[in-house]
């Protein structure tokens, strides 16, 4: 079983396969997970065996740790590409998110101005008129969309709501008006007796159509890379997923892969 988790507010930097040299913000408990996704192949495990007892970091918490770190990464001439929000869970869920994206930005205008700031999102906040607003301030909003049909959806992502759905899901992505970067995980194998894999034709084929009204900057498709909480799960070849990402080149969609 998978037992990744981040135990500091601050954390890295560190490569990512998809942001450069990325700087992450837990602004989640560092003993156990708070997601509003129980997603099957979670690097940090299942919500039910990752639960916390600890307290969300305070915004005041967070912009201390954020700029002394930003302060030795200074001083020892490291430059972050990005300052990431990530870590236990979904990010979006803490109720001063709004505040600590204002912090972040003024920190980051200090010491590394050329930084972009990222948020990696479920996307099941987004309904929240606050969390929104805040995200709109944020360079590159990096939100999960992993099939277009809420079985599959249910299957390997597991939001905790039952009323989350792809036709609202869809509506509140299109409204961010192309300023929104795309993140699909492709997968196969099986899980509970039953097939997973949305990669099928008609998944992909209207995976794209859903890119078309959403018009995002840009889409970055990846694979299983660690091991997941349940067993089962297969990666993707990456020659499979340079021929998902072809099809959407092939509409006119910048494409990032990481195999």
């Amino acid at each position: 079983m998978a037992t990744i988790l981040f135990d500091e507010i601050i954390f890295g930097p560190v490569r990512s396969r998809r942001l450069g040299v990325s700087l992450g913000i837990n602004l989640l408990p560092t003993d156990g997970k708070l997601c509003s996704f129980n997603c099957i192949y979670c690097e940090c495990g299942l919500n039910e065996e990752r639960r916390t007892t600890s307290k969300l970091p305070t915004r005041e918490n967070v912009k201390k740790a954020l700029e002394s770190k930003l302060i030795s990464m200074k001083e020892e001439g490291m430059i972050p590409d990005v300052i990431t929000y990530a870590g236990n869970g979904e990010p979006t869920l803490h109720p001063e998110f709004a505040g600590i994206v204002e912090d972040t930005i003024f920190l980051r205008n200090i010491y590394f101005p050329t930084a972009r700031i990222a948020v990696l999102s479920n996307s099941t906040t987004l309904h929240k008129e606050a969390v929104f607003e805040a995200l709109k301030k944020v360079d590159d909003n990096i939100m999960k969309l992993d099939s277009v049909l809420d079985s599959r959806i249910q299957q390997i992502d597991v939001p905790n709501s039952p009323s989350f759905n792809f036709d609202d899901l869809l509506s509140q992505l299109i409204c961010f008006e192309g300023q929104v970067i795309i993140q699909t995980m492709f997968l196969k194998g099986t899980y509970q007796g039953e097939e997973v894999d949305n990669t099928t034709e008609p998944e992909i084929s209207g995976w794209i159509e859903a890119l078309k009204k959403i018009h995002p900057r840009q889409v970055m498709i990846y694979t299983i890379e660690r091991e997941t909480p349940v067993k089962g799960l297969k990666k993707i070849s990456k020659e499979e997923l340079e021929m998902i990402a072809d099809k959407a080149r092939t509409e006119g969609f910048d494409v990032q892969v990481s195999g």
